[in-house]
């Protein structure tokens, strides 16, 4: 079993930035992609971002390339979603996903991912 925490949400205005992480417990000793979803209200859960094991692969939703940068430290079991020039359209839950033990290489479809955070809000102001 994964646990994962998502930390860093909060209420930021349009153009601003905040940084997410997430921070793996558990089976960390298993190699796994890990990804970003986000669910908006009265909408389905969205991907947003994915990272292969190594961090040396990554793939962005078209909402967000060139605004968000995931990135992980696997010594620290953690991942980040660095967001920028933030627009009210962003503002969701954000979950952060791990694939299966073994699963290295990232996809966009939820049920790609075996474990998930209890997700951190985002609001972006106008």
């Amino acid at each position: 079993q994964v646990q994962l925490v998502e930390s860093g949400g909060g209420l930021v205005q349009a153009g601003g930035s905040l940084r997410l992480s997430c921070a793996a417990s558990g089976r960390t000793s298993s190699r796994y992609a890990m990804g970003w979803f986000r669910q908006a209200p009265g909408k389905e859960r969205e991907f947003v971002a994915a990272i292969n094991w190594s961090g040396g692969s990554t793939t962005y939703a078209d909402s967000v390339r060139g605004r968000f940068t995931i990135s992980r430290d696997n010594a620290k079991n953690t991942i980040y979603l660095q967001m920028n020039r933030l627009k009210p359209e962003d503002t969701a839950i954000y979950y952060c996903a791990a694939r299966g033990p073994g699963l290295l290489l990232p996809v966009t479809t939820d049920s790609g991912y075996s474990y998930w955070g209890q997700g951190t809000q985002v609001t972006v102001s106008s």
